[in-house]
């Protein structure tokens, strides 16, 4: 009787080449941990490289940049440290949010790298595009939160009614402005994640569809669980673009739910 070598799971090696010997080799489990440590230490490095480069003087320089909002509301406009390590923790906080920005690009080809093998030959070739168009939608979130968000929140939060003059934390006004533009990022990034639904079979464009009402209210939902703030002009702005985000999404699952990887 013929004894059943162990399951292993088809996959390529690290740095094969789709239609190469390799393609057909099969990887076990060490090898796929293996491979999934060599790919995590590549984002790790390109995370201290990034940290590296942003700590001076591209931070201080990001720091100006976002407090110029605050400054276009109010005239004179300066940020408080009320205690000795405030002003430093908060240059730390935004020099890594600013790395985690400029290594975007590594982890995303560093996920879609270790998943290829599970993909058509012609599908490998969408994961350059998808890096670019992944790392793109999260700048552009950004830039979003930073042109179209904050101007009408900081001009709503920052005159409150009454005579109150606004005796603003540094530590907490750079915790307002990363984290909104931190979120709208990730956000600008849903259309890619339906695409990718659609195209492994979990949902189609239809179902999408008839869950519009729902996506809207959960879209206003998680604006006010992500919000740094309960001010309804900064959950609205946040809330409609997820809602925009949505719909571009369906029109992506359109496009390629035709042949999914996993069938339904």
């Amino acid at each position: 009787m013929a004894v059943q070598p162990p399951t292993r799971t088809p996959s390529l090696r690290q740095g094969a080449k789709p239609g190469a010997d390799d393609d057909t080799k099969l990887l076990t489990i060490m090898e796929h941990l293996t491979e999934l440590r060599g790919r995590l230490m590549w984002c790790a490095a390109a995370f201290v490289l990034a940290l590296c480069a942003s700590f001076y003087p591209l931070t201080g320089w990001f720091m100006e940049f976002l407090k110029r909002p605050g400054e276009d509301k109010i005239p004179g406009f300066d940020l408080y440290a009320f205690d000795p390590l405030e002003g430093w923790t908060t240059y730390f906080r935004v020099s890594l949010l600013l790395a985690v920005a400029m290594a975007m690009p590594m982890f995303v080809y560093q996920l879609l790298a270790f998943v290829s093998p599970g993909l058509r030959p012609e599908e490998r070739r969408w994961v350059g595009p998808v890096v670019a168009g992944a790392s793109l939608a999260f700048l552009a979130g950004c830039a979003f939160a930073y042109y179209v968000e904050l101007p009408p929140a900081l001009g709503f939060l920052l005159n409150p009614p009454g005579d109150i003059q606004p005796l603003i934390s540094v530590s907490k006004y750079f915790n307002f402005v990363t984290r909104l533009m931190l979120v709208t990022g990730l956000v600008f990034e849903m259309p890619l994640i339906v695409m990718g639904l659609a195209k492994v079979g979990v949902v189609r464009s239809k179902q999408l569809i008839g869950w519009w009402r729902f996506a809207i209210v959960g879209a206003f939902v998680v604006s006010a669980v992500v919000t740094p703030s309960i001010d309804p002009v900064t959950q609205a702005m946040v809330a409609g673009p997820i809602i925009v985000l949505y719909f571009l999404g369906i029109l992506l699952a359109k496009l390629v739910e035709g042949r999914p990887l996993i069938a339904r």
